[in-house]
């Protein structure tokens, strides 16, 4: 078998050295890099978190304004709204007026100035 050769000379041992130091070298920046980039979004993360619990605690505050609010215009028309004594005396008068006003209308015949309502006709069979 005839014997294949090189079609490029190898680099000398010093230059893979070389080579091999910056690719190293590379590495390592790469590393620190993405050590960085990952403190960063870490930090990012935290911030985002703190705005986000301050922001849903503004909101909570803000829904108990609205509901202190809300309890408070509710209060003003229970109290504007009339008591049991008045309840009870309006009661009383519409009681009386009725039974004034139904005696009245027997007394002064007024049910025969009603016009009378016909009787349904009966049906055959």
């Amino acid at each position: 078998m005839p014997a294949v050769a090189p079609s490029a000379p190898a680099p000398a041992g010093s230059a893979v050295g070389d080579q091999l130091a910056r690719i190293e070298d590379k590495t390592a920046r790469i590393e620190d890099k993405y050590a960085r980039s990952e403190q960063l979004l870490s930090r990012m993360e935290e911030k985002i978190e703190g705005a986000t619990t301050r922001m849903n605690e503004v909101a909570r505050q803000s829904d108990l304004a609205a509901l202190r609010g809300e309890v408070r215009g509710i209060n003003e028309r229970v109290k504007r709204s009339p008591g049991t004594g008045a309840l009870i005396l309006t009661a009383i008068i519409t009681s009386v007026l009725t039974v004034v006003l139904t005696v009245a209308v027997q007394r002064l015949n007024v049910d025969s100035l009603l016009p009378q309502r016909a009787a349904p006709a009966a049906t055959q069979p």
